[in-house]
């Protein structure tokens, strides 16, 4: 039910809410005339009902007499849309109408469907190739929708995210990769949710690179103050957020702001780091209103970028927003492949999700690995710290670009193999070798962590043997050698073109005798594959329940200094009983 209230400077108040009432109308019966559209990629939440569908992106009309725009999306649940300058070259005016919307429409927030990846044979298959990913956005916006008493919409759930957000807590020694950035260690153990099957754990962190021995940064903040952005979670915590990093900026490095809403302008000249009270009253002066104009605020954030690019430096873009662009381009298509062609000048884009109805999760994803950077989600003060001030060298600071990964699988040890996460970011065969085709950049000091689910020889396969199959040769190597698989990377240094190859050999001899003997790292991992899987309604995970999960958690949080393993098992429970409640 959509209430207003309206404020007028002079005339009949009357005649204005009969206009907006028929406004309102024509806009509702358009919306309702539209429902047959569907989209086939683009997955909208529908928060009213606690149910899920696909719907189309909308459309918007706008009444140029009162310079108000009305759109199928919902606007926030307190709204007034008046003039809000604090940067220069904003053209967004006031209107002499000031309306304020409470409304309980439905959130339209839009992700991308990304299917799970299947079990497949090593004797038709054995070469698995994907691309590394650090982001982590899915697992706090996740826990956003559990916090808010809701279970996330299925598509909102990237496994790979919520397994790449935590730090290690365990004292594991990882193996420096000779020739490489990296260090890489693996572990298997028998799987906690299928007593057939085994779970392969690898681990690559990259090199850390000390704060103070950085090099220069320069830093765009490209900051959505679009009406969407009201409110305390979206440009009041965006403030808060940006602040954080202002603060550990050093004199050399510097900063430029471009705001967007109705149109872009430049809030703040490239400035000094040692300049914090200037580049923070540049902050403070945002409001929220008007529309999003954010295909233009990225043209100028670039151009910004560029002209105080800092050659061998860290030059880089955050965007901050909800997603929501209304104005100008705002096809993810067209946006991806500007990113893209802006990244070959050396100038990357990360991106830092806030809010939550008409949140474009979708777009956000897709921009920030087109522009070789990472995606976070900000759902609190505490997780701008986590991102913005903790682990600030793997959000800026890029150590290996187009990072690879391909495993290849001994079919004299394993017969099926399923890759848990990374959906997203699958490659063919031909592609590693390929240096033209696009891969995630790695930051400083980030731990990534890979999964699969495997069906070792002599155990039960969940696919058939297939009956004319030709028997294949011999494997090139011997079988007792005790090679379960072999991984190879492929990377590129940050200004490199030509990429670079390591390989490292996984033995079975590190085969937990059980779950329970496996290391912290790998129980801890293995339950929060479980939980995002089974958020995905993965029907693998079926006969698993959340408290068993909660339990594998509880029992491997290991050194958690930062209560981030403490905060998962809470998490987890609190799902639980959520699902007893929907039950």
């Amino acid at each position: 039910m959509l209430k207003i209230k309206a404020i007028g400077r002079k005339g009949s108040y009357g005649l204005v809410l009969v206009l907006l009432t028929s406004l309102l109308s024509a806009c509702n019966t358009a919306s309702n005339s539209s429902t047959d559209r569907t989209s086939n990629t683009v997955s909208t939440s529908n928060q009213s009902d606690g149910h899920y569908e696909k719907m189309s992106a909308g459309y918007e009309t706008s009444y140029s007499g009162a310079d108000l725009a009305l759109k199928s999306k919902p606007s926030p649940s307190s709204v007034e849309y008046e003039s809000r300058l604090g940067f220069r070259g904003a053209d967004y005016q006031s209107p002499g109408l000031r309306a304020v919307f409470e409304t309980q429409q439905p959130d339209t927030a839009q992700y991308k469907n990304y299917s799970d990846n299947p079990v497949k044979q090593v004797v038709t298959e054995p070469v698995s190739t994907f691309s590394l990913d650090m982001d982590t956005a899915s697992y706090a916006n996740s826990r956003r929708f559990i916090a808010h008493g809701r279970m996330p919409h299925p598509d909102a759930v990237r496994v790979e995210e919520f397994i790449n957000y935590f730090p290690s807590t365990s004292n594991e020694k990882l193996t420096s990769i000779t020739g490489s950035p990296f260090s890489a260690g693996y572990e298997l153990a028998p799987s906690p949710w299928n007593t057939d099957k085994v779970l392969l754990r690898v681990n690559i962190k990259a090199n850390d690179v000390n704060f103070n021995q950085l090099p220069p940064s320069n830093l765009v903040f490209l900051v959505d103050t679009s009406g969407s952005m009201y409110g305390e979670d979206r440009l009041d915590l965006l403030k808060e957020s940006l602040k954080l990093l202002v603060n550990k900026l050093r004199p050399q490095d510097k900063v430029s702001i471009v705001a967007y809403a109705g149109s872009a302008g430049v809030a703040l000249e490239p400035t000094s780091g040692s300049n914090k009270a200037k580049i923070l009253a540049a902050i403070d002066k945002f409001e929220a209103g008007g529309s999003t104009a954010g295909g233009e605020g990225l043209q100028l954030a670039y151009k910004m970028a560029e002209r105080g690019k800092v050659n061998g430096g860290i030059n880089r873009i955050l965007l901050a927003t909800d997603g929501d662009f209304n104005v100008g381009i705002n096809s993810t298509e067209e946006l991806k492949a500007f990113v893209s062609r802006e990244k070959e000048k050396g100038i990357t884009l990360s991106t830092l999700g806030f809010g939550t109805n008409n949140f474009n999760d979708a777009m956000m994803v897709q921009i920030a690995d087109a522009g070789n950077g990472n995606y976070s989600y900000i759902d609190s003060l505490e997780e701008a710290q986590k991102v913005l001030q903790e682990e600030m060298s793997a959000t800026l600071v890029t150590v290996a670009k187009d990072v690879k990964a391909q495993i290849e699988f001994n079919p004299a040890q394993v017969l099926e193999y399923r890759q848990i996460g990374y959906e997203k970011r699958q490659l063919k065969q031909e592609d590693f070798n390929n240096d033209k085709v696009d891969a995630g950049d790695i930051g400083a000091g980030k731990k990534l962590t890979v999964l699969y689910e495997l069906t070792l020889a002599g155990g039960k396969p969940s696919i058939d043997p297939l009956r004319y199959q030709n028997k294949k040769s011999a494997p090139a190597i011997n079988a007792s050698n005790n090679e379960i698989a072999f991984l190879k990377l492929r990377w590129k240094t940050p200004r490199g073109q030509k990429s670079e190859l390591v390989s490292l050999p996984i033995e079975k001899k590190a085969l937990a005798s059980s779950f329970a003997s496996a290391g912290v790292e790998t129980r801890f991992m293995a339950a929060v594959a479980a939980y995002g899987q089974k958020l995905r309604n993965n029907p693998e995970l079926s006969k698993t329940s959340y408290q068993q999960i909660a339990s594998w958690a509880n029992n491997a949080k290991g050194d958690d200094k930062q209560g981030y393993r403490a905060e998962f098992v809470k998490l987890v429970r609190k799902a639980a009983a959520l699902e007893d409640k929907n039950s």
